[in-house]
């Protein structure tokens, strides 16, 4: 029984240990979205995506793995544009690969 408790308590630990990694690479992937979204060189239909993509993870009332499932999804949109710039693309790779960690 001692067991049983000590299991649920690291657990506990290790989902919150997770949860803080993943609010660490939204914080990180929306660092990135926001360089994007700011840098006058790249078309605005990109800027604007990348902001969508910014709201998107600050949606409340979902989890944030539902919350980066949605930025990915408008992250690969945008990425097939043939006029963006290819550090551009790279920044946005970079973005998609730190949500893609994000699981609920």
């Amino acid at each position: 029984m001692n067991q049983r408790f000590c299991d649920a308590g690291r657990y506990s630990l290790s989902k919150a240990k997770r949860k803080e990694e993943f609010e660490e690479r939204t914080k990180q992937a929306m660092a990135v979205l926001n360089e994007v979204s700011n840098d006058t060189t790249t078309p605005r239909n990109i800027r604007r995506a990348a902001k969508n993509a910014m709201d998107s993870l600050q949606v409340s009332g979902t989890s944030l793995g539902v919350r980066a499932a949605n930025a990915i999804s408008i992250l690969d949109d945008i990425s097939q544009d043939p006029n963006m710039p290819p550090y551009t693309r790279v920044k946005l790779w970079n973005a998609v690969s730190l949500l893609e960690a994000i699981k609920d």
